[in-house]
Parts: C-alpha cells; structure tokens; sequence
C-alpha cells in the first residue's frame, strides 16, 4: 500500500493485490472516496470508479472489516476522530529533524502516538525525538486535522 497526499483534496491510497490486480482510493478532505479498480491487461486504464459519500465508505469499511464488538476497543471514527499512517518519504524536510520541529501537534491539533522505523515501534515519542526518513508516523484525531498533518509531514 502507498499512500500520496494530494495538497486541497486529501490522500491517494493505491493497493495492488496479489493477484496483481490494482486498485486506488482518494480520500477526499470532505470525507467523500473514490473507489478505482484498474483493467488487468492494462493497468493504466481505470475500469472502475465508483464516488462514496462518507456514510458509503463507512458501510463498505463495516462490511469489509466487521468491527469488533469488545468494550476495551476504542472505536476511533464513532468519535469523530480518525487514526492514519503518515510515511516520511527518503528526501522528506523532516528527515534527521526533532519531531517538535514539525509543530504537527501546534498546527492541526492531531497528537502523534507512535514512530515505526524498520522492525521497531517507538510509541508516544516526544518532541525531541528524531525523524528519518523512512519513518512511518501513527497519528490521531480529525479528518480535517490528520489531512493537515499529512501536508506539513509530506513536505519534501
């Protein structure tokens, strides 16, 4: 799965499968998706594409991963909130920076609650910690938040 911020309209999602079939969701800032399957024999030319409200996209998420039913799990998007992987790419303005540097909590109000780097998980990591390229950052809180993170993250 890549994911690519798309500046004024969200993130682009693309996933090819194992069947090497491949398929996009851009995940509007407004909540819509689009949905886009692309033809086998020509992957550059889309055979599908089929526009979500947001109410759409959370049935399609319910039906494709059944939430679980216990009390200890939080349901982040219940409470409006939304919990996103956001990828430092190798020639990010971030890289070998302080994570406080990026004022991502200041600016969006979206709390990053942990760093996967290689096999490693760093949670809750502090101001001070440092970035690298590569990095993959666990962050927390609106749409409109997290899509702003992303922004300031993806700066190259």
């Amino acid at each position: 799965m890549s994911r690519t911020p798309l500046p004024g309209i969200g993130v682009r999602y693309d996933l090819t499968t194992r069947e090497d079939r491949r398929l996009s969701v851009v995940a509007g800032r407004d909540g819509s998706r689009v949905l886009n399957a692309y033809r086998s024999d020509d992957p550059d030319e889309c055979s599908l594409s089929v526009r979500l409200t947001a109410g759409e996209s959370e049935a399609l998420i319910d039906a494709l991963m059944p939430s679980h039913h216990s009390p200890s799990l939080l349901s982040t998007t219940d409470l409006g909130l939304v919990a996103e992987r956001i990828e430092l790419s190798a020639a990010s303005h971030w890289s070998g920076r302080l994570l406080g540097e990026t004022r991502t909590r200041t600016e969006t109000g979206v709390s990053i609650v942990a760093v996967l780097r290689r096999a490693d998980a760093v949670p809750s990591p502090g101001p001070d910690f440092r970035l690298a390229g590569g990095d993959t950052l666990i962050v927390i809180g609106t749409r409109e938040g997290v899509d702003a993170a992303a922004l300031i993250l993806g700066r190259e």
